[in-house]
């Protein structure tokens, strides 16, 4: 058993042995450019996390040109310009609102008024046939009764 521990606590371990990217920056204001810049733009590999959390080799590479391109003097807009234009919208976190991105800011606003009128519509279609079919039934037995009625005065 201890064996066995001792083998799984190793495997474990190699987590330990990867690589940190270390940048040096000329100054603070631009490496706080280049955490904004790694933070808002999206590993294509990944695609759920950003190129700063990703270790896939584009993000490593993207991570190397965002650096590279803030060294030449570029400006963030700049660089995020650069970005969306050699893979689309879709590298930004927070795409900009345009004609091709409109589904993606509105589509889950309208979904969720869809099953807001939906569920809405059939509430009161389920309550409005509950008490049509409730009102059938008492009517149904009125007629019942006073059909007993009539022959219990008859008899």
């Amino acid at each position: 058993m201890l064996v066995f521990r001792t083998l799984v606590l190793l495997i474990l371990s190699f987590n330990c042995f990867a690589a940190v990217e270390y940048r040096k920056f000329s100054d603070p204001q631009q490496e706080q450019s280049y955490k904004t810049l790694i933070a808002e733009i999206r590993c294509l590999v990944c695609q759920n996390q950003t190129i700063a959390d990703s270790n896939a080799d584009l993000a490593k590479d993207l991570r190397r040109q965002v650096y590279e391109m803030l060294q030449e003097g570029k400006s963030q807009v700049e660089i995020a310009d650069f970005m969306t234009d050699r893979y689309g919208d879709f590298v930004l976190y927070n795409p900009p609102f345009k004609a091709k991105t409109g589904l993606l800011w509105l589509g889950p606003v309208v979904f969720l008024l869809i099953g807001l009128l939906t569920l809405i519509l059939y509430s009161r279609k389920k309550r409005r046939d509950n008490g049509l079919d409730s009102n059938v039934v008492d009517k149904e037995k009125q007629v019942k009764v006073k059909a007993l009625l009539e022959e219990g005065e008859q008899l």
